[in-house]
């Protein structure tokens, strides 16, 4: 192999290395929307205790996901998929909760 070769090969492993070793921007940027769609719910007083305590925990799991996703330094697609999907769910979960008949007592 000549250095051209071997400079491209060493170049593109330490590309690649930095794709996969990356965080997850996207699913922390919805996670903390959600939260704070929690939080606007409890002010309101759209979610009652036994919602609010079931979204945190529907989060926590989502949270985590993404520990485990991101344990072995690189998120793959199955896995960031895998995160949008329960993020999807989560997030009609709260808007379920928060325009339901239910309120939080006064």
């Amino acid at each position: 192999m000549n250095l051209k070769t071997i400079t491209l090969a060493a170049t593109l492993a330490v590309a690649s290395i930095g794709a996969f070793a990356q965080v997850t921007p996207r699913v922390d940027q919805r996670e903390i929307k959600q939260d704070q769609r929690i939080q606007n719910g409890v002010a309101s007083g759209q979610l009652n205790a036994k919602e609010t305590y079931r979204l945190e925990q529907q989060q926590a799991r989502l949270n985590g996901a993404e520990t485990q996703a991101k344990a072995d330094g690189k998120v793959t697609a199955k896995e960031r998929a895998h995160l949008d999907n329960m993020q999807d769910r989560a997030s009609h979960n709260i808007r379920h909760q928060k325009h339901d008949v239910q309120k939080a007592r006064p």
